[in-house]
């Protein structure tokens, strides 16, 4: 049995140390997805997955998939394609759209989404507040790829990104990396594990060791409000160097 939370939204989370090992992570249920609890557990740590129609589950997975954001990796290939590319780079443009579009996007062994409508409703409270941030690609005015997630001080929780076209959601990547990393932003939380994720460079991390290192992180002076002016429609040769 796993703990429920009570009404209050600033009520604290249990202690991520005593999350299930199967399923891997899950930590508590219920709550409710206001920007108080949001921002309260992305302090420690913590992300809401859950199906829509289901109740809300809490997660806090051991180890972390984690990308240091001067370890994003693109191949040699995929850098020279991109010195031809006209497709042009935004952030904070698009954000609804950015999550719909993630929302809708086939996943490889899944069936369904777990972005429903309470989630993207909640994201983007969160981004109009200037805590949740989108980085778009698009190809003249259409979007072909993105990512989005939330921030607090100088920590970046990546939460799903997506492609229209091959290599969109690389791009959107490298390009937040990038952004992050010139900040002094040293990591983007990629949550769980997958394959494609270790072939763009993401490594796991001990979820002790995960924790220390948001610690020091999220109390830190970030960037609250529109990323706009970071990413002003800049070409994506940029990121071929």
């Amino acid at each position: 049995m796993i703990p429920v939370l009570p009404p209050d939204p600033d009520a604290p989370f249990p202690p991520a140390e005593r999350a299930l090992r199967e399923p891997d992570g899950l930590l508590c249920a219920g709550g409710d997805l206001s920007p108080a609890r949001l921002l309260n557990a992305y302090r420690h740590g913590i992300f809401p997955w859950f199906n829509p129609g289901e109740p809300i589950l809490w997660w806090s997975p051991d180890p972390r998939m984690v990308f240091r954001t001067d370890g994003v990796v693109l191949s040699s290939k995929f850098r020279r394609g991109l010195r031809q590319s006209t497709w042009t780079l935004r952030a904070d443009t698009a954000f609804a759209q950015v999550m719909r579009a993630c929302a809708t996007s086939p996943r490889p062994g899944q069936l369904g989404t777990w972005i429903g409508a309470d989630m993207i409703d909640a994201y983007v409270e969160l981004h109009r507040l200037g805590h949740a941030h989108s980085v778009e690609v698009f190809d003249g005015e259409r979007l072909i790829g993105g990512i989005y997630g939330v921030a607090i001080g100088r920590m970046f929780y990546g939460e799903s990104m997506f492609s229209r076209e091959s290599g969109g959601s690389k791009v959107a990547l490298a390009a937040l990396a990038r952004l992050l990393h010139g900040r002094g932003w040293p990591l983007i939380d990629a949550q769980v594990e997958s394959p494609h994720l270790r072939t763009l460079g993401a490594e796991l991390v001990p979820r002790p060791v995960f924790a220390q290192r948001i610690a020091a992180l999220v109390g830190q002076p970030g960037v609250v409000g529109p990323w706009t002016a970071d990413l002003p429609g800049l070409p994506v040769s940029g990121l071929a160097g």
